[in-house]
Parts: structure tokens; sequence; C-alpha cells
């Protein structure tokens, strides 16, 4: 077994993307803020959505869940880079390692899951309006949720089970700024294929699956849309699909560029940069995008804050 090569104890090391240049300060100062925007911005969504009744759908519990999968799925990464970054440090032990595959696998897998749920969530709402109660009932819905958890879940505990079952020789350093698992596979001893195949039809199950039932649902929805009769009908219905439809455009687009290519095709920047934009900017724009293009958010936002009852 390829743990009798290794011990507990022994380190990676993680390169990072940033040095201690005036440009690459700057970066490392922006990232801060984006983390920071991130943090508070699905934070207030989770809590909002928690705090007001009148958010208390199956469409806003979707989002709840979304929101706390991007939360977390930040706080995989980022705080490990910037404590690496100011103390100088870049190690990372082998279970940090294999912490942050876990998390990080699992969210992933999660939110294809998860934002397949809300495509399926809004094909109801608008195509079956009066059957919407029973067909995302309280408890069906709770069950989507439940079943983008665990099988997201699932997905880390495999990879995260087999990556560290290898032996990692050489200088054992990560050119990343996390524990990502190609990157990782870079600095093993043994022959990986199998494994890298194995990776690839995980990605073909949680990307494109979620992906075959994302369109088909939105291409039911557009139909229907056009076949409404009230201008005032189409608009709210293309409003109320146009923040997912923009959400699934930037976290898919990524995620199959970042693990539907061939591994010869890959290049650590490629990566990194890749892993910078679905890892760190879009769980700050997706509650950004949720609350500015919606006006029952905003409105929660207000009567959360007190603002709602000055205006009655």
């Amino acid at each position: 077994m390829a743990w009798e090569n290794q011990t507990f104890n022994s380190d990676f090391i993680l390169l990072g993307i940033f040095n201690h240049s005036p440009t690459h300060t700057f970066l490392f100062t922006l990232v801060l803020g984006i983390f920071s925007m991130a943090v508070m911005g699905n934070s207030a969504m989770v809590l909002l959505i928690c705090l007001d009744t009148q958010l208390h759908t199956p469409m806003y519990f979707l989002l709840s869940q979304l929101s706390l999968m991007d939360l977390m799925l930040i706080c995989t990464t980022v705080p490990k880079m910037a404590f690496n970054y100011l103390s100088g440090k870049k190690f990372i032990s082998l279970a940090g390692c294999g912490t942050q595959i876990f998390f990080y696998v699992s969210l992933l897998g999660a939110e294809c899951f998860l934002l397949a749920a809300m495509a399926y969530d809004r094909y109801v709402a608008i195509c079956y309006p009066l059957r919407y109660p029973v067909l995302m009932s309280q408890k069906i819905c709770g069950l989507m949720a439940a079943a983008s958890w665990i099988l997201g879940s699932l997905d880390g505990i495999i990879e995260v089970a087999v990556a560290l079952s290898f032996s990692y020789c050489g200088a054992r350093e990560i050119p990343h700024f996390f524990c990502d698992v190609p990157a990782l596979l870079t600095l093993s001893c043994n022959d990986t294929l199998m494994f890298e195949r194995m990776i690839f039809i995980c990605c073909v199950i949680m990307l494109l699956f979620p992906v075959a039932i994302i369109i088909a649902s939105y291409a039911r929805v557009i139909l229907a849309v056009i076949h409404m009769g009230s201008r005032e009908g189409r608009r709210k219905a293309f409003a109320t699909c146009s923040s997912h439809l923009v959400v699934v455009g930037m976290y898919y687009g990524a995620a199959m560029f970042m693990y539907m290519r061939p591994t010869s095709e890959r290049s650590p920047t490629q990566d990194e940069m890749v892993s910078v934009f679905y890892t760190i900017l879009t769980p700050m724009l997706n509650p950004l995008i949720y609350s500015l293009r919606n006006k029952e958010v905003a409105r929660g936002f207000m009567k959360v804050f007190g603002k709602g009852k000055s205006e009655e």
C-alpha cells in the first residue's frame, strides 16, 4: 500500500499565485476584498431567507443552499492561501490537503446538482403553476437539496480516498494555491492514468447530467413563455429565470473548461486563473446577481434592516 511509503507528518508545498511584488500585493489585497464581500453577501443571503417568512418558498430555500455552498467553498481555499502568503509559510499537511480536496470536490459536485434542481423548480413554476405546491412541496424540495449534498459528498470521499492512496515524491511542490486533484497528481510516483480516467467519468456525470436537466427544463420554459398571451407574464417569467441562467453559465463554463480538457492541454497558469474565477469570483458574484435582479430579495433586505416599515 502506498501509505507505507509516506508519513502522516509529511507536508506539501503550495506554491501559490502571489509573490511579494507591489503588483501581487495589490492583487492579494483585492482577493481579500472579494473574499470579504463573498462571505458577507452569502451570509446575508442565508440569514435573510431564514428570517423573512415571505421568502420561505422552494425557490429561495434552494437559493439559500447555493449561498451556503458558496460560503463554504470560498472558505475552503482563501483563508489557507492568505495565511501562507502573510506568514511566508507555504506548507500544508497531508491531512490538510485531504480536507481541502474533500470539501472542494464535494461542494463543486453539490452545486452542480443543486443548480439542476433550481432549473427544475423554475420549470415547474412556469409550466405547471397550479400543481407547483404539490410537485415542489417542502418535503420534495428538502429531498432535492439533501440529494445534492449527499451526491457531492460521495464524489469528494471517493476522490480524496484514491488521491491520498498514491505515494508522492520529489519536491512535493503543488503548482497551485490549494490542493487541487489534477495538480496533486503531477507529483505522484505512481501511474495515475486509471484515476484520471475515473475523474473524467465523474466529471461527465457531475457536469453533463445536470446540464442535460437544465437544458431540458429551460427548453420547456422558453416554449411555455413564447405561448404566453401576456407580455407582462413573459417579462416576469424571463426575469425569474435570467439570474439563474447567468449563474449557470458562469459556473458550468468554468468547470467544464477546467475538468473536461485532456491532461496534455492543461497548464498550471490556466488552471490557477480558472480556479480563481469559480472558487473566488463566482461566490462573490452570485448573491449580487440574485439580489440586484430580484425585487423580493431587495424588499426582504429593506424589511430586515428596518427600512420597510418607514416606507409604509
